[in-house]
């Protein structure tokens, strides 16, 4: 996998540098909560969502059990339609294809639609050293780009800015690259959104080259499917005259009757609506009619490695929907630019580190990212057990690197296995821990410890110990010793 944010720092000391930020932890409780309450709201609407999400979790595990056989199929059906199909291992090998194909056609720019995979394989750097300008057009990936910065959500990429910041940003980037921004712009959402349009429709007029991404691949027919909710993408997948999709190989589908689960999954658990406004399909290519020339890349990139993981797996059935983004604490106070990676939150947590491996620093602390409290698997609409797979890549980062772990955390470990062996030493410590509230705990929650402790406390706020342990509650209102 390419080696995106790997400049950054690991989890822990990224996730203290975004906590000083009182804006970002603003902008992100604003959007989160409002996108929550949207979901819940729609998701409750249906008595059979429990069943269409068992539906959706069994078709991905199906399609990952049989993948060989449904990529083979895929590729005849795309050929067949008059596409190509290119196989790419590695990012590496996915930009040389795509840097290849456009040059092949002599232009200097591309439109883009939204695509994670794009981002995944650092896609526009590849076009920029090629001397090919790649612009993006989905409202929030615009943003990113002409602020120089990174995307910080699945599905609101710029999701840690707020309106007056975009104001600011169009007012200052747009005229460098294309059509400039009114100068009177102000930072109403309307006219943010007009601003964006006129810049980008000079855009989808000139260009002959679109890249996009694809949210699912129908292996039956060769159809790829494109969800959006701008317009943007009908836009990048009609007017072109050459059209390259980036396509992981986890995207597929068997049948197109599965999309039936997926259009309902998707729309309600993403953007909390019924149907996403905009849900383009395309298949080959049609004289007359749209590109005319197609090309498919579909991308391992350390895809086979996750499949290969009885556990792990189960991350693969991912729909990139966000829905465990807006439910996770731990994301919505430190924003997504801590994990270090273009996908970020829980599935982040889970998904990156079996795509790149867990040698680096960054990829080792990703599954400690999380609280465990389990929010993200109740409202993932496919059922991946997030958790289980944060426990399974922990125990794989100190199996393959014992020495990860601190001598004091050893320590600390071997003393509580020796105090919870026996029932003496227990109800001793307990004791202790009532005494030390008078301590620590003045205040109903512990404050700062020394070293090793100081490393949960300086993250944490945690309850005092109780004034009276259960065991000593019961033997003074029951008589008898406890057990």
């Amino acid at each position: 996998m390419s080696n995106t944010y790997l400049g950054m720092p690991a989890f822990p000391q990224a996730a203290k540098q975004q906590l000083a930020n009182a804006q970002l932890r603003h902008n992100l409780a604003d959007a989160t909560s409002t996108i929550r309450r949207k979901r819940a709201d729609v998701v409750g609407e249906l008595d059979d969502w429990a069943q269409l999400r068992e539906a959706g979790a069994a078709i991905k595990t199906h399609t990952l059990s049989n993948l060989d056989t449904y990529l083979e199929q895929f590729e005849a059906a795309v050929t067949a339609a008059g596409g190509t199909v290119h196989w790419a291992r590695d990012a590496e090998e996915a930009n040389r294809i795509v840097v290849d194909l456009v040059r092949a056609t002599g232009e200097r720019e591309v439109v883009k639609v939204k695509s994670m995979a794009t981002q995944e394989i650092e896609l526009n750097d590849a076009l920029r050293a090629a001397g090919i300008d790649a612009w993006e057009t989905d409202l929030a990936e615009l943003i990113v780009q002409l602020g120089h910065d990174a995307p910080s959500h699945i599905l609101v990429p710029a999701i840690h800015r707020n309106r007056a910041e975009i104001r600011d940003i169009f007012r200052r980037e747009m005229g460098e690259v294309g059509t400039p921004a009114p100068d009177d712009l102000t930072d109403d959402p309307a006219r943010l959104a007009e601003a964006a349009r006129r810049h980008l429709r000079e855009k989808f007029l000139r260009a002959k080259v679109a890249v996009s991404g694809a949210n699912f691949a129908v292996a039956e027919t060769g159809t790829l499917v494109v969800v959006e909710s701008e317009g943007n993408g009908r836009m990048c997948l009609t007017l072109p005259e050459t059209l390259i999709s980036v396509v992981g190989i986890e995207k597929l589908v068997p049948r197109w009757e599965d999309l039936e689960v997926f259009l309902q999954l998707l729309p309600r658990s993403s953007t909390g609506e019924r149907m996403n406004p905009y849900t383009s399909t395309w298949t080959g290519v049609t004289p007359g009619d749209g590109p005319q020339s197609f090309h498919v890349v579909l991308l391992d990139n350390g895809r086979t490695n996750a499949l290969a993981d009885e556990v792990g797996r189960q991350a693969l059935r991912c729909i990139r929907c966000s829905a465990c983004l807006n439910v996770c604490p731990v994301y919505e106070r430190t924003g997504g630019h801590a994990y270090g990676s273009v996908y970020p939150g829980p599935i982040g947590a889970v998904l990156t580190p079996q795509l790149r491996g867990t040698t680096s620093e960054v990829d080792k602390a990703l599954p400690y990212a999380s609280s465990l409290c389990g929010a993200c698997y109740d409202v993932c609409p496919v059922a991946i057990n997030i958790p289980d797979l944060l426990v399974h890549l922990r125990t794989r980062v100190v199996e393959q690197d014992r020495g990860w772990r601190s001598t004091p955390v050893d320590v600390l470990m071997s003393l509580a296995s020796w105090v919870f062996g026996d029932a003496k030493r227990l109800a001793a410590a307990q004791r202790v821990a009532s005494w030390s509230r008078k301590v620590i705990g003045r205040k109903g929650t512990i404050g700062r410890l020394p070293p090793p402790l100081s490393r949960w406390t300086d993250a944490r706020d945690a309850p005092a110990p109780a004034e009276e342990s259960f065991r000593t509650w019961w033997e003074r209102n029951r008589g008898g010793g406890a057990r």
